[in-house]
């Protein structure tokens, strides 16, 4: 009987190791996921790497335009300008699994966050706005598709300093 106590507490022990040694899951959600929900994942994989996270990240649209599948280019050269090359990501839709694997669901918009939650209701609890999330408080990040390049290197310094506040919050237990 001893043993069998000893082996199910081993057991146990080794469960919660496994457990405890799996990855965060982020998941970055704008409109056609070409500019914003990119570049979050973009700096956030940076800082992760950077700070050998145990986070795992992608991002995803609300209403992808399949005529528009490739990075903004102005979004492109401003985190080329950082050593990050996002001129090989599609854009891809968010689905079921994605609600399902992700832990954390950070949107640029209220608006992104209510779609979100029509689309999946059992999201409920996990998604947040980025701001929201990292700083309590909800501000927009707006969308700079087809504007001046000053536009986007606004949005990129918005989001870099919300996906590192984002980071920190949920690298903590």
């Amino acid at each position: 009987m001893r043993k069998l106590v000893l082996l199910m507490v081993l057991m146990m022990s080794s469960f919660n190791a496994v457990s405890a040694e799996r990855p965060r899951k982020l998941l970055f959600v704008d409109t056609g996921n070409t500019g914003r929900s990119v570049t979050a994942e973009a700096l956030a994989n940076a800082d992760i790497a950077k700070g050998k996270l145990n986070i795992r990240t992608i991002s995803r649209a609300v209403d992808k335009n399949p005529f528009e599948i490739h990075p903004e280019a102005n979004v492109v050269t401003l985190l080329q300008q950082r050593g990050i090359n996002v001129a090989g990501h599609l854009a891809a839709q968010i689905d079921a699994q994605d609600v399902r694997h992700a832990d954390l669901i950070l949107t640029m918009t209220a608006k992104h966050k209510a779609k979100v939650l029509e689309l999946f209701p059992q999201a409920q609890g996990k998604v947040f706005t980025l701001s929201e999330y990292a700083t309590g408080t909800d501000t927009e990040v707006p969308d700079a598709f087809g504007k001046p390049m000053d536009v986007y290197v606004a949005m990129v310094k918005q989001v870099d300093t919300y996906v590192a506040q984002a980071l920190k919050k949920a690298s903590t237990p």
